[in-house]
């Protein structure tokens, strides 16, 4: 059994997203956060880590609390593969 709380849990998962982007320039990062979270997490998970990240204790990376707390000013290193979700996989090759 985990001993972590959800909102612990949130924030360990946004700290690894912002590890991933650590490498990229911080305004790219900050961007590329802030897209993933968006994309991938329910709205109720970015309202729980938007009220706890902020909290000293939550031990939030800070690109992930900017990420939730401004707006990117750059875009996402991260390209989409299409604009349209539904046609997300369309132009995947169907070899093998």
């Amino acid at each position: 059994m985990s001993a972590l709380t959800s909102d612990q849990k949130l924030a360990r998962m946004a700290n690894q997203i912002a590890t991933f982007f650590r490498s990229y320039p911080e305004e790219e990062a900050v961007a590329g956060i802030h897209k993933h979270i968006v994309a991938f997490w329910t709205p109720k998970m970015r309202a729980a880590l938007e009220a706890y990240g902020p909290n000293p204790e939550s031990g939030l990376d800070p690109l992930a609390l900017r990420a939730l707390q401004d707006t990117p000013q750059a875009d996402s290193p991260v390209r989409a593969g299409t604009r349209d979700p539904h046609l997300q996989g369309a132009g995947a090759s169907d070899a093998g």
